[in-house]
Formats: C-alpha cells, structure tokens, sequence
C-alpha cells in the first residue's frame, strides 16, 4: 500500500515541468491531488502536461503571491509540494523583482497559510545546486558554503531559510531538496528560461545548430525527472529528513561535450563552441558535482536512469508529441 494512498497532496506549480511529473506519481500511487499554478509566461505550466490525468486532480489557477487564496488551498492538505517559482537564473537579473515575488513572497506566503491552516503537513522545498554558488571543492556536499552568484541563488537560499525557520519555529515539518540539471518529459523546451538541456534538446530535435559556450568540457550533474519525482515522495515520509537540507544529484558527472555526443546518436544536428556571452558569464558555475551521500544514507534514494538511458527516453516523448511540445 502506498503511503499516498487516500492522502491531500497540494503540489505547487503543478502544471509545470517537474510538478506535472509528480502529479502524476502522486495519482499513481492513489493520493488526493489538487494543483494550484500561476500559469506566468515561460515558467513552463501547461495544461497539456496533465491531460492524461486531468479528470484525477484538482486544478486551481491562482498566483501565491496573493495569500488571500492560499489559506483556504492548503486547508486539510497532508502533504505539499512546493514547486512554484522561477528557475531561470539569467531572467532573475533581468527582472530580479519578479524573481523575488515568485520565490520569496510566494514561500512566505506558502509557510504562513500552513502554519495557521495545515499545520500538521509535511512540505517539501524544491531548491537549486545554485545556492552554493561556484563550487570551492567537488563533489559539493551540504555544509559547502552557500554564496549564489546571482539573484535567483539568492532568493531560493532565502525560501530555503524561511522552511527551515518555521519548521525550528512552529513545528512546520519542512524538506528542503536542492536540485541540479533535472531533464525529462514535458520539460519546457521551446524557450530558453529553464537552463542548457532544455535548448540542447530542442535544437537538437528540430535539427538546428548548438553554440556551445566556452570548451564544453564544462562537467554537471543531470537527474532524469522519475528520480526527483521518487527523491521527493521519499523525503515527505521519512521523518529523518524533516528540517534537512539535502543534495540530489545524478549517476555521475559528464560534460556538455558528452551530452552533445549523446544526443547526436538520436538526432543530426551541428554545434560549435563559442565564447561566453557576457551576460551568461557572470552567472556561470564552472564545474559541479553534487553529493548526495547524506540523502541517500537517509532513505536508501539514489538516482536510477543514466543520462544516456534517459535523454533517450525524453528524446522518444517529445517525438512523440511533437505537435505540442516542438511546434
């Protein structure tokens, strides 16, 4: 019997990437799931995302940054998953205000309408490897010191903060999971908002050419989307990870030249290296390598689906729905 069976799950953002992915976890496993979005213009929701689910969940449209509706939302809710926000580091600098409303004022807001109307639920934060910054030794582990280096690093520390502050304060039972490079189906591809692997694979499905910045030798952690999805889930019924920050990362490091070879297997396309534009070399992070050896000694967690195995599975989805996703 699944843990999630008959329970509330509130999953913030849940038209989105990630969020989609796991409303549809959470429906397998037999939960009660309502979806609140926003719907903000290149953050990625998508009612196509949950078609095949829709007649399984709630849908509610409302930005968190209004808290009138956010009381009555988490209202008897067991579990929430908090999803919400803007990921795109680039857009935090040139529009760091709307960054700071969708990550701060919106898990504010989030914490305060649980402490008063679901206090006895679990949340689960998902936050970024961007945290720490540029990373001062590899593999980075979490008591790495944490200086982001742009305005999206630093609003996401401070949602984190807010977590761990009323979980101390209030009993809030909270689980902060710092993420790195998740890839997947329904990932938002056709823009530019939510990181390399989303243009990569959109370039490269539509046979177009890939810049690269700089030596591409540049090496990151990727984690399919299913292994997040299962980390979550995970972290909201284990009562050792409550009140944790905790790493999530992939099999094993590679390159951006490796995963340009990879996708190259499944589709023709030419890329060549290029220097670093100079709004994106300020916020680059070099190299990063993620421990996630505390996490695992937690739950037993550790990611599944290697980057070959899963960029070809994403590459068949988006195939398969290519007049949606790639049009």
């Amino acid at each position: 019997m699944s843990p999630f069976a008959g329970r509330k799950c509130l999953v913030t953002g849940g038209l989105g990437f990630i969020g989609s992915n796991l409303a549809h976890a959470l429906v397998q496993a037999g939960a009660s799931v309502t979806i609140v979005d926003a719907l903000i213009r290149t953050h990625g929701g998508d009612h196509y995302n949950i078609a095949d689910i829709a007649e399984a969940v709630h849908v509610n449209l409302s930005d968190l940054r209004d808290e009138a509706t956010l009381r009555h939302l988490v209202r008897g809710q067991e579990f929430v998953f908090h999803l919400a926000g803007q990921v795109s580091h680039g857009d935090s600098m040139r529009d760091p205000e709307l960054d700071l409303g969708t990550n701060c004022v919106s898990t504010i807001n989030l914490v305060e309408a649980c402490r008063h109307e679901a206090k006895d639920a679990v949340l689960v934060y998902a936050s970024t490897r961007q945290v720490y910054g540029i990373a001062k030794r590899l593999p980075v582990d979490e008591d790495h010191p944490t200086v982001p280096i742009d305005v999206n690093g630093i609003n996401k520390l401070a949602a984190e903060y807010y977590h761990l502050l009323y979980h101390r304060t209030y009993d809030l039972r909270s689980v902060v999971l710092r993420l790195t490079n998740t890839y997947g189906p329904r990932q938002q591809i056709r823009n530019t908002a939510q990181g390399f692997i989303g243009i990569f694979l959109y370039r490269a499905l539509k046979g177009l050419p890939i810049d690269v910045f700089g030596t591409g030798e540049q090496r990151r952690d990727f984690h399919h989307v299913d292994d997040v999805v299962a980390a979550m889930m995970q972290a909201a019924v284990t009562q050792a990870c409550y009140g944790r920050v905790l790493n999530l990362g992939g099999t094993k490091p590679w390159s951006l030249n490796d995963v340009l070879g990879i996708l190259q297997q499944h589709c023709r396309f030419e890329f060549r290296h290029v220097p670093f534009p100079a709004d994106r070399k300020i916020i680059d992070i070099g190299d990063y390598v993620g421990d996630w050896s505390r996490f695992h000694e937690l739950t037993g967690w550790r990611p599944r689906t290697t980057l070959p195995e899963g960029l070809a599975q994403t590459i068949a989805f988006f195939r398969q729905h290519a007049e949606h996703y790639l049009r």
